[in-house]
């Protein structure tokens, strides 16, 4: 079948479209209420069917006679480790860890709160909650304890699951202290904790609060699959939103199952037996999709990496997993090859490496900018593919479908709608514009499968953070243009949430810690752009009048409170002291200017503004400090 042929079937017949993938993923019982609506009046897949999600990915292949094929692959070049489990071997473990948790009285619909290095212990916790019909939360280890408490107060989980520690790549970072400080700082209070002690820190445990992985491994009985009805949360995963309180994204167990199934074949060209490596982590959307759950469900083998793609111990590593395994399609963010090309401009370390097995290379999670596309289709001689998505899609909106047609590319677009997105631009009254006219992405509803539902315990902030704006779409908070041929162009978010090296981060929440600190008057947060890392934050502050305090001091004073607060993956490290903030008469800062100042844009000053020579002033400010690029 065709793009074209494909795409129109799954906008103009969405549930015959879908109804065909359904049948694709084993069920206990089939849906056949294929698109319903629920009482918020939000439209749902695959209500009335039954199943589990770690079933369909682990027991079923076994059943298939794949039990003996690998399913994950551990490589932690920071530890020097290697390992293997088969399908057999992972149900296994998935089923025993799964009794450990019921034994902590983890039943359906309960909430388990994962906080877990990237090691082949947090795919089986992972699996172990949706096996038991349970809810899980993964938290990015790198957070700090107040992220980690708002994440837990949040879910409310009856159990924690973390490690003693996380291993970077000069490092160790342990995780019990922070943990002990999230639980402290929560006003909710899980029942138990099960910790992994690693070797590289063994972590001191709590009479009655703390479990031991292993010793309760040891004493725990497998437990069977629960089965949950399609439109039953897999899990919550928390994103940065405009606020300082992140928005938990619900995912449905059945809608996620068949997308995702359908994507591995259709975007990624991925078949059972086949090596998929998604270099992110677990506690970001692409670990969730394409480390755990697709390549699985699809009875591919996925890989766990533990390192970096420099540094460990060189600019090759990325190459050498590739080699080693035979992975045929690599998934990264594009920092990750800017970090590449930064240390091995003329990749002499590819060159080492046999990798005639890596069939593509795919890049999400920000921007793909075009020397970064350029460089790696040069050097590598391997198609490179740029697809867009989100958090709250929890799959490609946009991409190439290299499993059914391949399109020809253009650098700086992530290509086509992916079916089952209907995409169109609009403008700031929410009519569709014409092509190549840019404004604000939408989705026309209904959302295909795997896309939130709601927000979790906040229907009300679902509604009016994505369906208000334009009714009877889905507004994706990011704004571009559709060219002739129906290309689509991702410019850059139309909020204030910034994207650093794949990581979506709130700039609102920064300013909020940095407007904490007894000299700041006022702040502001902006993205910048960054050679490496796509966008990096950078605060304008205004002192209180009467304050005398060195800027140098200052800078460091605020960088330390914004790395307590959210952790070192915010990468703030620039805090500017001026005289005055540019904003409307209303008093509200005009931040959208400040981006087009740092991005070297033109701007036109808007009749609201108060004081029109604070713009300039600004600018002269940002060129002399070398903060203004072209993006």
């Amino acid at each position: 079948m065709s793009y074209h042929a494909e795409y129109t079937q799954s906008v103009e017949n969405p549930e015959a479209f879908w109804a065909e993938k359904a049948a694709d993923v084993p069920w206990y019982k089939k849906p056949e209420q294929i698109l319903s609506k629920d009482e918020n009046g939000i439209y749902r897949w695959f209500a009335d069917g039954e199943m589990n999600t770690a079933y369909m990915a682990l027991d079923y292949h076994v059943e298939q006679g794949r039990g003996d094929q690998l399913a994950v692959i551990y490589d932690s070049p920071v530890t020097d480790t290697r390992s293997t489990l088969t399908y057999k071997e992972m149900r296994d473990q998935v089923a025993l860890f799964a009794g450990v948790l019921k034994d902590q009285g983890v039943e359906k619909g309960d909430r388990v709160v994962l906080y877990m290095p990237m090691i082949p212990e947090a795919l089986i916790a992972m699996l172990a909650v949706a096996r038991l019909g349970a809810i899980h939360s993964v938290v990015f280890g790198g957070f700090a304890p107040h992220e980690l408490a708002v994440r837990i107060e949040d879910a409310e989980p009856k159990v924690l699951v973390s490690a003693s520690c996380g291993v970077e790549v000069k490092k160790i970072i342990e995780y019990k202290p922070m943990l002990d400080e999230a639980i402290s700082l929560s006003a909710h209070k899980p029942d138990a904790c099960i910790i992994l002690q690693r070797p590289q820190a063994k972590a001191e445990l709590i009479d009655g609060q703390d479990v031991d992985w292993d010793q309760a491994m040891a004493k725990a009985t497998p437990s069977a699959c629960v089965p949950v009805k399609g439109t039953d949360p897999l899990y919550v995963l928390y994103t940065s939103g405009t606020t300082g309180k992140p928005k938990g994204v619900q995912r449905d167990n059945g809608g996620h199952a068949v997308a995702l199934k359908y994507s591995m074949k259709a975007i990624y060209d991925m078949n059972p037996g086949d090596v998929f490596w998604a270099a992110s982590d677990v506690g970001w959307v692409v670990g969730h999709s394409y480390i755990v759950y697709a390549p699985l469900l699809a009875g591919c083998t996925t890989v766990v990496y533990e390192g970096k793609p420099v540094r460990t111990p060189d600019a090759g590593a990325f190459w050498r997993v590739c080699a080693d395994y035979k992975v045929k399609a690599l998934f990264a963010a594009p920092t990750a090859f800017r970090a590449i090309k930064k240390e091995d401009p003329e990749a002499l370390e590819f060159k080492k490496y046999d990798t005639s097995a890596l069939k593509t290379i795919f890049m999400a999670g920000e921007r793909l900018d075009p020397p970064t596309y350029d460089w790696t289709v040069e050097k590598t001689g391997k198609p490179v593919v740029d697809h867009w998505w989100q958090t709250e899609t929890g799959w490609a909106i946009c991409g190439n479908l290299t499993g059914i047609e391949l399109k020809p590319t253009k650098p700086g677009s992530s290509t086509l709608p992916i079916p089952g997105y209907n995409i169109e631009i609009l403008d700031s009254e929410g009519n569709p514009l014409p092509r190549g006219e840019q404004g604000s992405i939408a989705i026309k509803l209904p959302l295909p499968p795997s896309c939130l539902a709601t927000v979790w315990g906040d229907f009300e902030r679902f509604r009016t953070g994505y369906l208000t704006e334009a009714p009877g779409y889905y507004t994706t908070g990011d704004g571009g243009y559709m060219d002739e041929e129906g290309y689509v162009f991702i410019m850059g978010r139309t909020d204030d949430v910034i994207n650093v090296a794949g990581h979506r981060l709130s700039t609102g929440e920064m300013e909020e810690i940095v407007a904490a600190h007894p000299a700041v008057a006022e702040c502001a947060v902006i993205g910048v752009n960054d050679p490496l890392k796509g966008q990096a934050p950078i605060g304008l502050v205004l002192l209180k009048d009467g304050v005398d305090t060195e800027e140098e001091v200052l800078e460091k004073e605020l960088i330390a409170m914004v790395r307590k607060e959210i952790g070192p993956i915010a990468c703030f490290n620039r805090a500017i002291v001026v005289q005055r903030l540019p904003k409307t008469r209303s008093g509200k800062i005009l931040r959208k200017l400040l981006r087009q100042i740092a991005d070297g844009k033109e701007y036109t000053i808007p009749s609201t503004i108060d004081d029109p020579a604070s713009l300039s002033e600004i600018e002269d400010i940002m060129n002399a400090q070398g903060l203004v690029t072209k993006s």
